[in-house]
C-alpha cells in the first residue's frame, strides 16, 4: 500500500489523502445518464485498488442511488478487509424540500446504509432546504453533540451561506469542516466568486468534485469526437460544447505529463490539490479500477512552479 502525506480537513481531527474517491458512479441505473454504472466485481476492484493507492476516504451521498451507494461502498470496503476506523466515511444529507428536523429522522437511515462503519463528515448537500442555514447547523451540531459524526461540511454552498454555517456553528462551539464544490481547470469560479478566499480565511477545506471535468481533462475526447458519442446523454451534451474552449489547455497538460511519463488527467489533479497549498482536496471517481490507479498515481510526481503558473494562465478563461 502507497502512504500518501494526509492533510487536515478545516480545523477538524480528519486527517485525509489529497485525493478520495466520489462514490457517485456506486448508484447503479438511477444515473445512467452521467455514468455507465460498475459491476458489483469492478466496483470491488475500484475499492481495492484505491485502497492500495492510498487512498484513505471516501464520499457518498443519500442521492446516491437514494442509498445504492451508500450500501455498495459499505459492502465493499467490508470485503476489502476493512474495519470501522480504518477509514473516514463521508456522505450527505438531501435538504430537497425538507426542513432541518429530518436531518435527525433520515440519520439512522445512513447509518444502517453504511454499517459498520460510522460517519465521520456529515454534509449538507445543497443549498435548498426549506429551513435557514442556522437552524440546518443547529441540527447537525445535535449530532456533534451526541458523537454520531465527527465533522460538518455543506456543499455547493455560497460564501455568504458557507459563512452562516460557519457563524451557527461556531455559536454552538464547532466549526465548519469543508465546502464541496464544482471545481476543476475547466471550472474555476469559486477563485473569483469569493467561496476560495472566504475558506482559505476560515481554515475550512474545499472539497473539489468534478475535478476532471466529468472526464473532459484526460484529452481522449479530443483526440476522437467518436469517442464522445458514446458516453452517457448529459455527459455527451456537456462535453460538445466544451472540446474546442478546452483544446489548447488539454494539449500543454498532454506535454507537461509526457515529461513525467503520466496522463493529461493525473497533471490536471496534481494541479488542483497543488495550486493552493492544502486548502483543496479532491474526489475523482471512477468507473474502471485503471482509472482510480491513474486518480492514486496522480500525486506521483511533483510539478515544478513555472508548470503550475503555466497551468494556471492557460485555463484562466475558465475562472
Amino acid at each position: 500500500m502507497i502512504e500518501l502525506e494526509h492533510r487536515r480537513l478545516g480545523k477538524t481531527d480528519l486527517m485525509v489523502s489529497p485525493m478520495g474517491l466520489g462514490c457517485w458512479q456506486f448508484s447503479g441505473a438511477s444515473m445512467a445518464a452521467y455514468w455507465n454504472s460498475p459491476s458489483k466485481e469492478a466496483i470491488n476492484e475500484i475499492v481495492r485498488v484505491s485502497l492500495e493507492g492510498g487512498i484513505n476516504w471516501f464520499d457518498t451521498a443519500e442521492v446516491y442511488g437514494f442509498g445504492r451507494s451508500e450500501r455498495a461502498l459499505s459492502v465493499t470496503l467490508q470485503k476489502a478487509g476493512k474495519k470501522n476506523g480504518d477509514v473516514i466515511i463521508a456522505t450527505k444529507w438531501s435538504p430537497i424540500m425538507r426542513t432541518a428536523s429530518t436531518i435527525a429522522k433520515t440519520f439512522p437511515a445512513r447509518e444502517k446504509h453504511l454499517s459498520p462503519f460510522e460517519i465521520d463528515l456529515f454534509q449538507v448537500h445543497m443549498p435548498h432546504a426549506l429551513s435557514s442555514v442556522e437552524a440546518q447547523m443547529n441540527a447537525m451540531a445535535d449530532l456533534l453533540d451526541a458523537r454520531k459524526i465527527r465533522a460538518v461540511g455543506v456543499s455547493n454552498f455560497s460564501e455568504e451561506r458557507m459563512r452562516g454555517a460557519q457563524k451557527a456553528l461556531n455559536a454552538r462551539g464547532y466549526s465548519l469542516a469543508s465546502n464541496q464544490v464544482r471545481y476543476s481547470l475547466l471550472d474555476r469560479r469559486i477563485e473569483t466568486n469569493g467561496i476560495l478566499s472566504a475558506a482559505r480565511e476560515l481554515n475550512i477545506s474545499i472539497i473539489a468534485y468534478s475535478p476532471l471535468a466529468q472526464g473532459l481533462l484526460n484529452g481522449r475526447y479530443h483526440q476522437s469526437l467518436e469517442a464522445i458519442s458514446k458516453l452517457p446523454l448529459m455527459r455527451r451534451r456537456s462535453f460538445k460544447d466544451r472540446i474546442e474552449k478546452s483544446r489548447e489547455l488539454v494539449k500543454a497538460l498532454v506535454k507537461i505529463g509526457q515529461a513525467y511519463g503520466v496522463s493529461a488527467s493525473q497533471v490536471a489533479l496534481n494541479w488542483l490539490v497543488s495550486y493552493h497549498g492544502d486548502t483543496v482536496v479532491a474526489i475523482p471517481g471512477a468507473t474502471r479500477a485503471e482509472q482510480a490507479q491513474q486518480n492514486c498515481a496522480a500525486l506521483s510526481f511533483r510539478l515544478k512552479q513555472e508548470e503550475l503558473d503555466s497551468i494556471e494562465q492557460l485555463s484562466r478563461r475558465f475562472i
